[in-house]
C-alpha cells in the first residue's frame, strides 16, 4: 500500500518559517510528479508548487518568493520551507504524488487533491 504522511505543521506568529515534510513508503517517485497544495477552512483548495518529473518546479503568486520546494529522491521525501508566513496561510496542507500514468501538462488544486496520492494533511496556524 501506499502510504503518505505529512509533518512539520504547526503553530507560528507572521513572518516566521516552516519546513514541511513528506515521506512516502510503498512507492517510489520515479517519473511521478509531486506537490504541495492547502485547504483553507470551508475546503477551498489551494495550490502552491509542483515538481515534475523532470525537476521543473512552478509556484503559485502566493508561494513565489517565500516557499520553496524540494525533493530528496534517496530518502523518498518531499519538502516545503515556507518563510515569511502570513495568517492567510492558516490552512492544512497535503503533499500529493502524482504517479506517471496520472501526470498532467498543468495542474489544478482539484487535480492534485483528487487524483494524486496524498496524506491526512498537516496543519498549519499563523498568527498576528
Amino acid at each position: 500500500d501506499v502510504q503518505v504522511v505529512e509533518s512539520g505543521g504547526g503553530s507560528v506568529q507572521a513572518g516566521g518559517s516552516l519546513r514541511l515534510s513528506c515521506t512516502v513508503s510503498g512507492f517510489t517517485f520515479e517519473d511521478s510528479d509531486l506537490g504541495w497544495y492547502r485547504q483553507f477552512p470551508g475546503n477551498e483548495c489551494d495550490l502552491i508548487s509542483i515538481i515534475t518529473a523532470d525537476g521543473a518546479t512552478t509556484y503559485t503568486d502566493s508561494a513565489k518568493g517565500r516557499f520553496t520546494i524540494s525533493l530528496d529522491n534517496a530518502e523518498n521525501a518531499l519538502y516545503l520551507q515556507m518563510n515569511s508566513l502570513k495568517p492567510e496561510d492558516t490552512a492544512t496542507y497535503y503533499c500529493a504524488v502524482v504517479p506517471f500514468y496520472r501526470r498532467r501538462k498543468n495542474y489544478e488544486c482539484a487535480h492534485l487533491r483528487d487524483l494524486a496520492y496524498r496524506g491526512q494533511g498537516t496543519q498549519v496556524t499563523v498568527s498576528s
